[in-house]
Formats: structure tokens, sequence, C-alpha cells
């Protein structure tokens, strides 16, 4: 490696909020300690590139200026290591990054409750759709075979290969004839279409990856309207109490718990509640006047200033069973359809969440579907699972339909006021079992790339259901999936996103032919595609 002699440079992305960067730093600190430990005792010497600051009370990269600081005063040829144990805003790091010659590792921490893991995938995703070389680790202790079998290897040749052997690129294998026709009948149909993507502001919390190109995006037919954050506040303001009103009491008949309290800096509170009503109104009518198939809205920032959050408003929009919104004329705005919504405006999502959603329903299968956080898992054995069991969070964009006894068994927890200051509800429940697909679009080498394949949401004890979230976020909706032929290590090596979209089928024999029929659908959209696990290919 060139650069000083066995010297290792540590740099660390961190939030934008000053609150949660304070929360994380202490966790932060341990893991960079626990890596530096690992980095030694193969020889190598650590050095942190940015320091401690006093005042922030955080040692965390916060701002893009900042980034760049610390990168002029790099050695450019040096190995580093990007360490994360939390949520992080890629865009802080990645001007540097983007032209860092050394070698570049990624490492997060195996853990549910600092999100480092999500943090890092979603930097692994912008840094493949920037063209940017990099290798990637995860552990829970850096002290375990696999963890320090990679870093040597990383050490000593500045790259690390992960197995991917459970990925067939879509040339390669035959599908059938008819899935392929539907598949590729609906991406033309689609495509001569055309449709439109509301986006109310885009790069969320520094989601490069979440950003498509109108020149990719717009080749499988789909086109931006880019809407403004403060036009939907505005609408807000236009929306009646009376109105607000009706949507709580339609969810309140359906059965819906909202756990309120008289606090609102810390607890939900139902004028919180009312507030996320008009916003979840405001967006149909705006989507409306845009002609828009699917909508995605920022909310994290500017929004989170002065409105609670969006995410009660993203859990109804994708469900096809929903309250009523009408127009100012009176008519019912997308009357018994869901809107399809991508939370924090992930763009690929959008993709994902629209075709999906249209496919299923020529398909005859109800095509409510969702993005998740690819947040965290573990080993779960008993009750008939023997298996890794992966824990998909989010905040917003669940649609009732996915959970345990849809809007009866749906109940709203205050957001955590370190992320959300103005408070508002989630949609909280318990992903229903069932066979899912699951998938994901990326941008890589400029073009559209999509991993897709099978798994199963499954019914865990609610002993255990509650220790994970507990260990993780609580107050949002969660599913415990099992991605069919692909290990923890072959999903952490490969996937490009810290989302993954997932969407139920009514059996397994269905999911894996919707599986099928979906990547031929992007494929014929012009998105290169990959089947990933175990999927049945004969018909």
């Amino acid at each position: 490696m060139a650069g000083n002699l066995k010297e290792v440079l540590f740099v660390a992305s961190g939030d934008l909020r000053l609150a949660a960067n304070q929360v994380c730093w202490p966790e932060q600190h341990k893991v960079e300690q626990q890596l530096a430990n690992a980095v030694k005792k193969l020889g190598w010497t650590v050095k942190r590139a940015h320091l401690y600051d006093d005042i922030k009370k955080h040692g965390l990269i916060d701002s893009q200026k900042m980034g760049m600081e610390v990168f002029r005063n790099i050695n450019p040829e040096q190995p580093l290591i990007v360490v994360e144990s939390l949520w992080q805003y890629t865009h802080h790091v990645l001007a540097g990054l983007a032209t860092h010659k050394g070698p570049i590792l990624t490492v997060a921490n195996w853990s549910g409750t600092a999100p480092g893991l999500v943090g890092m995938l979603n930097l692994n995703g912008s840094l493949t759709k920037a063209g940017v070389k990099y290798s990637t680790l995860w552990s829970k202790n850096f002290d375990d075979d696999f963890f320090e079998t990679g870093l040597k290897q990383w050490l000593s040749t500045g790259k690390i290969e992960h197995d991917q052997s459970h990925v067939k690129d879509f040339d390669s294998v035959s599908i059938g004839a008819e899935e392929k026709k539907i598949g590729f009948e609906f991406a033309r149909r689609f495509m001569q279409r055309k449709a439109i993507m509301g986006v109310f502001d885009e790069g969320c919390m520094g989601m490069f990856n979440a950003i498509v190109p109108d020149s990719l995006l717009n080749g499988t037919g789909i086109f931006k309207e880019r809407l403004s954050q403060s036009s939907l506040y505005a609408a807000m303001l236009n929306v009646t109490d009376a109105e607000a009103r009706q949507v709580l009491d339609w969810l309140l008949q359906k059965g819906m718990k909202f756990n309120w309290g008289n606090h609102p800096e810390t607890e939900l509170t139902e004028q919180q509640t009312l507030e996320q009503c008009k916003m979840y109104i405001a967006a149909v009518r705006i989507a409306d006047d845009f002609g828009c198939d699917t909508i995605g809205i920022q909310y994290q920032q500017g929004l989170k200033d002065l409105a609670a959050a969006s995410d009660l408003a993203e859990g109804l929009l994708n469900n096809q069973d929903r309250p009523p919104v009408y127009a100012e004329d009176g008519r019912e705005l997308y009357a018994g359809e869901a809107l399809p919504h991508f939370n924090e405006v992930d763009e690929c999502a959008g993709i994902d969440a629209l075709v999906t959603y249209n496919l299923w329903k020529q398909l005859g299968i109800p095509g409510d579907n969702t993005l998740h956080d690819l947040r965290w898992g573990e080993h779960f054995k008993g009750d008939g699972i023997d298996d890794f069991v992966w824990v998909f969070l989010i905040s917003g964009a669940v649609p009732a339909s996915h959970l345990i006894d849809g809007y009866k068994g749906a109940s709203s927890e205050r957001q955590p006021a370190m992320y959300f200051r103005l408070g508002g509800g989630s949609l909280k429940g318990v992903s229903k079992p069932g066979h899912i697909v699951w998938s994901r679009v990326y941008v890589k080498d400029a073009c559209l790339h999509c991993d897709i394949g099978v798994g199963e949401s499954v019914l865990l004890p609610v002993e255990e259901t509650n220790r994970r979230w507990a260990a993780t976020t609580p107050q949002w909706p969660i599913m415990n999936a099992v991605l069919k032929g692909v290990s923890r290590n072959q999903m952490m090596g490969r996937h490009q996103a810290n989302h993954i979209h997932v969407v139920y089928t009514p059996d397994e024999a269905s999911a894996h032919k919707a599986c099928r029929i979906k990547a031929a659908a992007m494929k014929g959209l012009g998105i290169a595609t990959n089947f990933c696990g175990d999927v049945i290919f004969a018909n």
C-alpha cells in the first residue's frame, strides 16, 4: 500500500442533527477503539483524521463543508477506513472519498441499537453510484474470524472480495417464454403510457444513492415532477380542521390506536396526529394537481422544523384501503387506489413501488408495497424456524395491509424527539407472516440495476419480536424477514442501499412466479436485473 508506512486513517461521517451526533458519540468512540485494536493487532497504526470537538461534544464529520476541510489535510494515497456506528449523511464525505487514491474500507458495527449498518449501506450504495472503488466489512466486536480475515486481506491487498455465488444474471437463466412475455409486455405498455414521479425535494439525509439521474429515470418511462416541501406545507394550511378530523375518525373507526399524551415535547398528542392528517390530504391533492403516479416526501430536512412527521401520511398513501380524500370540487381522489409513496424521497424505491403496484394489480395480487431499512438481524431457532432472521424497520411508508390485523393491529407512537422535534406518530405494527418478493433498484456504472429475490415474513414469539423492537426502534413497524438462499454476509457484501423493497404474495409458488415476472418487467424497462438466492426457475 502507498502512503505512510503501515498507518491507517480513520474518518467518521455523522448526522447533520447535533442531538443525534451527541447521543451516538459514545458508541462511535467505543467502536473506533475496538476497530483500532483490531488494526494494531495486525501490526498497523491508526490515525484519526479529525478531532473530537469540545463544543459540539462529538467527533463526527457533520457537514459537507467540514468533510472537504478534513480531506484537504489527508494524504490521498493513504489507506482509509470510514467507521460508522450511526446513521450518517453520505454527502459529508463523498467529495473527499471520490478523489481519494488510496484503498478505502467502509466498516460498521453489527448492532440494531446503533444503526451503523444502515449508514454504511447507504454510503456503500452512494460510492457505487459515484464509481468509487471501496471494500466493506462489518462485525459485532471486531474479533471474529470473518472480520479479522477480511481486515487482514484489505491491509495486505487493498481490497476484499465477498461471496456473490447467490447472484444470477437475468440473461443467464430461463424463466419461461410466457412469464417473460408478460413482464416484457407490461414494460412496453408502462413506457408507452409514461408516469410522473412527484418529488418533494431531493437528497434526503445525504442519500446520494437515492437520487436517480433524469437521463436514467426517463428511459423507464418515468419523469420527475419537482415539487417543493414549502408548497406541501402551504397546502396543509388550506386543509380545514373538519377535513383532518374526518381522516382521524375514519382511522379510529377502523380500530387504529393512538398513544396520545399531554406533553408534545416527548409524547404524541392528538393535535400532532391531526396535523399529520392534514399533510396526508394536502399530499394527495397536490399529487392530483400534477398528475403524479407516485410521490416521495423528504421531511427530515425542512419540514421537520415546520410540521409533525410525515410517516403516518406515508403509510396511509401506500394502502389501497385508506381514508378518502376529496378535491375542492368534490371529486374523490385516487378512489380505491393506493398512491405509492417512497419514504425519504428514495427515487430508486419510487421506481420499484410504482412498477410493483401496477404489475401486481395486473397479476391479480394486492400490490400494497413498501421499503424498509435493512436494519439488523440475528439467527433464530424455535417455533419451526432455524434461520437468520432480519429486522426490517422503517419509520414511514408501511401500509396497514402489511400488518397483523391491519388497522386494528396498528398503533401510532411519537417519533423519537432526537430526530423529530415536532413529534408526529408512526403507523406501527408487526408485519403479518407470509411470502414476499424483495428487491432493490440502484445505480451502478451509470446504469440502473435491480437485485431481486424471494423471502418470507415470519412470525416470531411475541417476546422475541419485542426484544428485537427494544434493540432497534420500538416506535416503528417491524418485519421479521428470512431471505431465501442469501446469507447475512452475502447480503451485506452485495446490497447497494440502506433500503430494501418488499411486497406480499398469496403463497410460496406465487412468490417465485411473481419474482420471475417482475424481473422480466424490470429487464424490459432497460434495468440490468439479477436474481439473488433460491429463486425457482422451472415452470
